[in-house]
C-alpha cells in the first residue's frame, strides 16, 4: 500500500476515535447528576416543602409541590410506604411526565426524603 493511503487511513482512525470518545464522555457526563446538584435539589425542596407547610397546604394526596425547582427538576409528594394515589396524574408532576424534568425529588407528606435523582 502507498504510504499516502496508509496515512489517509490513521488520520481518519485517529479523527473518528477522537468524535466517538468526545461523543462518548460528553453524553456519559450528563447521564451522571453531580452530587451537589442534588443536595442542591434536595435542599430547596425542603424549603420549599416548609413554606407550603406554613400556608397550610393538604400533601395528604400526594400532590406535585413543583413542576420547576430548578432546571431538569420538579418535587412530588408521595406516601411512605408508596400508595396507589401516588401514581395517579393528578398528584404527579407534568413536567416529569411529559419529559420536560429529568430529575425529581420525593418527599413524603411529613416532608422527609424519600429519593432524589
Amino acid at each position: 500500500m502507498p504510504k499516502l493511503t496508509l496515512f489517509a487511513i490513521a488520520l481518519i482512525v485517529i479523527v473518528l476515535t477522537g468524535f466517538a470518545t468526545t461523543y462518548f464522555f460528553n453524553g456519559f457526563e450528563q447521564r451522571i447528576t453531580p452530587k451537589s446538584e442534588i443536595e442542591t435539589a434536595i435542599n430547596q425542596a425542603n424549603f420549599l416543602y416548609r413554606q407550603r407547610k406554613a400556608m397550610k397546604v393538604d400533601f395528604s394526596t400526594g400532590p406535585c409541590l413543583s413542576n420547576a425547582l430548578m432546571s431538569g427538576w420538579i418535587v412530588d409528594i408521595v406516601h411512605s410506604p408508596r400508595l396507589s394515589i401516588d401514581d395517579l396524574p393528578e398528584n404527579q408532576c407534568p413536567a416529569y411526565i411529559e419529559g420536560r424534568a429529568q430529575h425529581f425529588v420525593e418527599l413524603d407528606t411529613e416532608g422527609n426524603l424519600v429519593r432524589a435523582r
